[in-house]
């Protein structure tokens, strides 16, 4: 993996930004503050945006990369924007749709990046979260090869210059690099990644394959998301990340960064302080020593924040296999 002014080197020849900015905010942050945010983290320093429709504030991010360009401070190419399809448009018809609604919403001509979010299928229609009269998700199938052939031809549109999964197993993603006629392999994984869950086995499976390992939640979880299970640890107060920071002078988040990165993942920042957000950038500053790293390793207890249960019953939920 060739890492040029912090870039990973992408299965396409396109470049990753190391680190990125995640948008994702719970429903109570009103949408205005997400515009507010991402314009700060593209004053300190950011150049890789990760956002979705799910997220449902794509026209405030898209404003937000708009006024940098039109200020000067950056140039379009300067900036990785990644979307996701959502999983009640994962039907084939409905993909180039889908992404031509997220470039409408942002005022964009073109993603740098497009994954399935998931690759669970919920019934289609506007809902983001369609339940039935009890409350219960209403769940579909789709065949994920042909969901990837749509976004195959997203890419040679030119509406995105790389296409990739997100929230995949090793089975899902080998069913798409096993398929008849592939056209362009998925360049990443994005799935929960941190010191309590490392994902080990998954990230071999990927760097075999030349897939890189994008990690959300890498910070551990906030704990408001009604997806998180309350009762587990929180990741920035555990023991070891605290003493590894204190002995580096820095804190337990830059630890658990730097870590993602000296493991050769992209690591997704998520936060809306803005000090953190701008303390979030010094992870270049220092090095985990091969002994950190090794400890870091030891923590490993494969726990994850994001157990989407509502779609365990679902033939396609990922978290069925050990990786």
């Amino acid at each position: 993996m060739e890492t040029q002014c912090q870039r990973v080197k992408l299965n396409d020849g396109h470049f990753i930004p190391i680190l990125g900015f995640g948008t994702y905010a719970p429903e109570e942050v009103p949408k205005s503050e997400a515009l507010e945010v991402t314009k700060f983290a593209i004053e300190v320093g950011f150049r890789h945006i990760d956002c979705a429709h799910a997220y449902r504030n794509e026209e405030q991010v898209g404003h937000a990369i708009r006024s940098k360009i039109a200020d000067g401070t950056v140039k379009r190419e300067d900036i990785f924007y990644t979307s996701k399809l959502w999983s009640t448009c994962l039907q084939p018809e409905l993909v180039q749709s889908a992404l031509e609604k997220s470039l409408k919403n942002l005022q964009l001509d073109y993603v740098d990046l497009y994954l399935i979010h998931t690759p669970v299928p919920l019934k289609q229609g506007g809902e983001i979260l369609p339940t039935d009269e009890d409350g219960k998700l209403i769940l579909d199938s789709v065949d994920l090869r042909h969901t990837w052939e749509a976004l195959e031809k997203c890419k040679d549109a030119g509406l995105t210059k790389s296409i990739g999964v997100s929230n995949f197993n090793h089975k899902q993603l080998e069913k798409i690099l096993n398929k008849h006629r592939l056209k362009y392999k998925p360049v990443c994984n994005q799935v929960e990644c941190h010191p309590y869950l490392n994902q080990g086995k998954l990230l071999g499976f990927c760097k075999s394959h030349d897939i890189v390992l994008v990690a959300y939640g890498a910070l551990g979880s906030q704990r408001l998301s009604k997806w998180v299970n309350p009762n587990y640890p929180i990741l920035l107060e555990d023991p070891v990340l605290c003493a590894i920071a204190k002995k580096h002078k820095q804190t337990p988040a830059l630890v658990a960064l730097r870590y993602q990165i000296q493991c050769g993942v992209v690591a997704l920042a998520k936060s809306y302080n803005r000090k953190r957000i701008k303390e979030n950038m010094q992870v270049f500053d220092f090095e985990l020593t091969p002994e950190d790293m090794k400890t870091i390793d030891g923590i490993n207890r494969n726990m994850r924040y994001y157990e989407f249960l509502p779609i365990i019953d679902h033939p396609e939920y990922p978290y069925s296999e050990e990786y």
